[in-house]
Order: structure tokens, then C-alpha cells, then sequence
């Protein structure tokens, strides 16, 4: 720059360029940052030095926003966006090296980059108190849920646990007391369902974790190879492949060993319903800062979010009449809860579902 009339129409330049992006940012849909930072590009391209030439890449998390014809071949400049005071990106900004070089960059246009990335970090950072505030609202709405849920779930297993007793025990009588073959096909069939019946009280039992527990100390890659074996035939049946990940040492956990048998044979039994034939499942175990993680993966439809926040519900499900109680993820989730474990979910890649459970290692 030679003279001061185009010193100044870039001093104008850049403070339009701020003034845009501050705009931007104001006005930004935490939901689309996308389409915010795409302008942002943009504006950016405008307030260089040489704007026909110039060209940006944004680049933060999964956000990676490139103006046209960037490139590698660049002569380039850039700053980096903090997050929580910790780089989570840049933003660079450059120009064809054949025909520009470092000279080209105006100081000014090193300190409008910088605050830009300061202005862009602070948004991200807005982003996430606001992402981290409505996960808390909503776990405090699922807890609060679940805590009601307990109480009538617990309320309906004891006052259901007499009649039944009563009906399982007069009906065994009744058995004892007939020779008609009719009669005794009749009697069979109330004491089968009584005793459906009755395993339903113990689910609802499980989930609000009335059940007692007789904890020791179990080899977690045991438990899964056997329950394994156990779902041999109905793995076999869809010609399902099920890769196995373990830590090279045998894995140790306090648990009780039915119960959580019962978790992973309701989990992996899920995955096999909803896979694809010759799908795969993923089972992974881990440890580390005094944690014990389990993975289990397939490659269904996966959990649309209008499902997510409901699976773990009793009597939820999302299987055909007669397929399903609604019951196993609900008592998956009181056992977990009872060791006070974790189990989440999250979409798979490039579908399907993950269950993660995270027990502490005592």
C-alpha cells in the first residue's frame, strides 16, 4: 500500500468485515452454526486485502466450511479458535502461492483474524453452556420420571405378587384333585400364565431394584461367552457375525452373575432382533479410571429420537404386537442403575446403535 487513501479503504474494509461477522454471530441458530459459519467465510473472503483472490477454510470439530477454490497449493495465514481456553479449530485464510507470498498479509488483517476467532470461540462456547444446560434438563426430567415410574411399577409388583400366589397355588390344587383331561388341559393353561405372570412382577421387581443381590466377584469375559453360546441358535439363525474386542487380560467386576447375564442377554438378544441378516455385532470390553465399559454394537435401523429418551420406559417398545413386554431394557436399566452403573446409547456408523454401560470397579 503506497498511499493513504487505500490504507484507509482497507481499514474500512476489515471494520465492515468485523462488523458482519459480529452481526452474524449476534443473530446465529445455535442449531444451523453451519449456515453462520458459511457466512462468516464469506465475509471473511471480503475483507482481505486481495478479496477476488482470497479464499477461507474454517475448521472446527465437525464443522469444516471452505470457500471455492481452496486448496493446498496456499500462501496461507492462520489463528486459532479457542473453546474453554482450549484450541478446538482454525481458521485460515489464503491466497494461489504462485501468485502471492507473506508479504501480502497486512498485520491488520493478522489481528481481524484473531479477533474473529475469538468472536467465533466465544459462540461456541455459548453453544455448548447451552447444549450442556438442556442434556442436564433433560436427565433431571428422565431421573424424575423413572423415580415416579419406581414407585408405581413397585406399588403394582407387591399388590400383584398374592392374587397370583393364590391363582398359582388353587389351580395346582385343583390339578391334584381332577382326573378329567380336559379339565387338566385347562388348569395347565391358567397355571402357564400365572407364572408368565409371575415373571413379569420379577421384571418389574428388577427394575425398581427390590430384587436382593448376592454380589461377588466375576470375569466379565465369562459372562459374555457364555451368554453367547447360550444365543448360538438365534445368532445362526440370521447368519450374524459377532466380533468380539477384549482387553488382552481378563476383565474383573462385582456383580451379580445372573443379573448381569440378564443384561447382556437382553442387549445382545436386541441387536439381533433389529440387525440385518448377515449383519454384524460388536461386543467391546474395557477399563481404565476405574471403570469397567462395555460396547455393544449392531447395524439396524437404529433409535429414532422420537424413541431415544423413551426406551428404557417400561412397557415401551418398539416391536410388533406380541413380540415384546416392553420390559427387558427397563430391567436392563435398574440392574445397571443398582451398581450404580451407566447405560447410554448412540447412533452407530453408518447405522445402527451403540449400548454403553459403565460400571465402576470397586
Amino acid at each position: 500500500m503506497t498511499n493513504t487513501e487505500q490504507k484507509l479503504k482497507e481499514r474500512v474494509k476489515e471494520l465492515t468485515c468485523l462488523y458482519e461477522v459480529t452481526s452474524i454471530i449476534v443473530n446465529s441458530n445455535y442449531d444451523e452454526l453451519e449456515t453462520s459459519l458459511e457466512a462468516i467465510a464469506h465475509c471473511l473472503k471480503r475483507g482481505w486485502q486481495f478479496a477476488e483472490a482470497a479464499t477461507v477454510h474454517i475448521s472446527i470439530g465437525e464443522y469444516q466450511i471452505r470457500t471455492k477454490n481452496y486448496g493446498n497449493d496456499m500462501v496461507s495465514h492462520s489463528s486459532d479458535v479457542k473453546i474453554f481456553n482450549k484450541v478446538e479449530g482454525q481458521i485460515t485464510v489464503g491466497y494461489p502461492s504462485s501468485d502471492f507470498s507473506e508479504s501480502d498479509f497486512l498485520d491488520e488483517e493478522r489481528t481481524l483474524l484473531k479477533n474473529i476467532c475469538l468472536a467465533i470461540g466465544n459462540l461456541m462456547e455459548r453453544k455448548h453452556i447451552r447444549d450442556s444446560e438442556e442434556e442436564t434438563k433433560r436427565q433431571m426430567e428422565r431421573a424424575d420420571r423413572f423415580h415416579i415410574m419406581g414407585e408405581i411399577t413397585a406399588g403394582i409388583a407387591h399388590e400383584l405378587n398374592t392374587p397370583l400366589a393364590n391363582i398359582l397355588g388353587f389351580a395346582e390344587l385343583l390339578m391334584e384333585n381332577t382326573g378329567d383331561e380336559a379339565t387338566k388341559r385347562d388348569l395347565q393353561k391358567i397355571i402357564d400364565n400365572a407364572i408368565f405372570s409371575r415373571e413379569i412382577v420379577k421384571k418389574l421387581m428388577f427394575f425398581t431394584c427390590e430384587m436382593p443381590q448376592e454380589m461377588e466377584q466375576i470375569q466379565l469375559n465369562a459372562v459374555v461367552d457364555n451368554v453367547l453360546r447360550l444365543m448360538g441358535p438365534s445368532l445362526n439363525a440370521k447368519q450374524l457375525n459377532v466380533i468380539k474386542s477384549f482387553a488382552n487380560d481378563p476383565i474383573q467386576i462385582r456383580a451379580n452373575t445372573v443379573q448381569l447375564t440378564q443384561v447382556l442377554f437382553n442387549l445382545i438378544m436386541n441387536a439381533a432382533y433389529y440387525s440385518p441378516l448377515k449383519g454384524i455385532i460388536t461386543v467391546k470390553l474395557d477399563e481404565g479410571h476405574g471403570k469397567v465399559i462395555i460396547h455393544i454394537s449392531d447395524e439396524g435401523q437404529g433409535i429414532g429420537a422420537e424413541h431415544a429418551d423413551k426406551i428404557f420406559e417400561p412397557f415401551y417398545t418398539t416391536k410388533p404386537t406380541g413380540e415384546g413386554t416392553g420390559l427387558g431394557l427397563s430391567v436392563v436399566h435398574g440392574i445397571v442403575r443398582s451398581y450404580k452403573g451407566t447405560i447410554s446409547h448412540r447412533p452407530n456408523t453408518p447405522k445402527g446403535t451403540i449400548f454403553i454401560l459403565e460400571f465402576p470397579k470397586f
